[in-house]
């Protein structure tokens, strides 16, 4: 009996443990995606046309984040696919 119950408690504890960081994924996932927007809006458009290599460094990054994101499954493809076309100032 013993050996089930601590089997059974394992498998709680990694359940729960999988839950919660779950959760904080999609949490900071959101608030990346906010402070992006935010970011966005106070930034002038003729700046996109002025970039300098770390920009480019800089949204590469940000792509990278992104790509990892939609592998965890915190962002769905559509998710995904918009803010890849902010990162790329396509939208």
């Amino acid at each position: 009996m013993g050996l089930l119950r601590g089997i059974a408690r394992t498998a709680a504890v990694a359940g729960t443990a999988t839950a919660v960081s779950n959760r904080v994924s999609r949490r900071q996932a959101g608030r990346w995606a906010r402070n992006a927007e935010e970011q966005e809006q106070q930034e002038p458009d003729d700046q996109q046309s002025a970039e300098g290599p770390d920009d480019m460094s800089a949204r590469l990054d940000q792509l990278k984040q992104l790509g990892e994101l939609k592998e965890q499954g915190v962002l769905s493809n559509a998710e995904f696919e918009q803010q890849k076309a902010r990162i790329l100032g396509d939208s």
